[in-house]
């Protein structure tokens, strides 16, 4: 491989040169909305923690939309945003969660494994994607790890929302049944 001639040649000329790379400037936006979204879990402003850690989760989506919009990307600069967006996930969508979850149960030692978990299965999850990749050029096994962040802002919407729901009984419990059997049949299938 030819090495890229309009790179810098001093290490901390190549580090401003790659962070400059537009997508790599929108994936460091999201960190900061990820590090916005640490503070407030921390302060326990749970809305405004949520919000950032969604805009994280749009910054990380422009970053790549960006990158494949750039066809004058280097090499170097390819493999340099790649890393740099796995290691922001980490932070955005393992790490983040994490803390909320911490934060919500107010830091009691009761919450670490739950925390423990989110922050295991991050990096499970990503590690495998970043040895293994995608399936095709557009998907992948399993859900993508800013889907936590996606899940979590749901849940607490409904948390703190005035939504009634009614006491399900009487025939949902035969349509919970029916939903059931049907999800037995398809993994029993996907298992074969």
């Amino acid at each position: 491989m030819k090495p890229d001639e309009t790179r810098p040649h001093t290490e901390p000329e190549r580090v401003l040169f790659f962070a400059r790379d537009l997508p790599n400037v929108c994936s460091l936006t999201g960190l900061l909305a990820a590090t916005l979204g640490l503070y407030f879990a921390i302060r326990g402003t749970y809305p405004l923690a949520l919000t950032a850690l969604l805009w994280a989760v749009v910054f990380d989506w422009a970053d790549g939309l960006i990158a494949r919009r750039m066809p004058e990307r280097s090499a170097d600069q390819a493999a340099f945003g790649a890393q740099l967006d796995s290691l922001i996930d980490i932070v955005s969508f393992s790490v983040a969660p994490a803390l909320l979850l911490l934060s919500v149960g107010q830091f009691s030692p009761w919450f670490i494994p739950g925390a423990f978990v989110v922050l295991a299965t991050g990096v499970l999850r990503l590690s495998y994607f970043n040895v293994f990749g995608l399936v095709d050029g557009s998907s992948y096994r399993g859900l993508a790890l800013d889907n936590n962040v996606l899940v979590l802002g749901l849940l607490f919407v409904l948390d703190v929302a005035t939504i009634r729901t009614p006491k399900l009984g009487g025939q949902w419990f035969y349509v919970v049944v029916l939903y059931a059997l049907a999800l037995t049949g398809i993994y029993a299938w996907q298992l074969e």
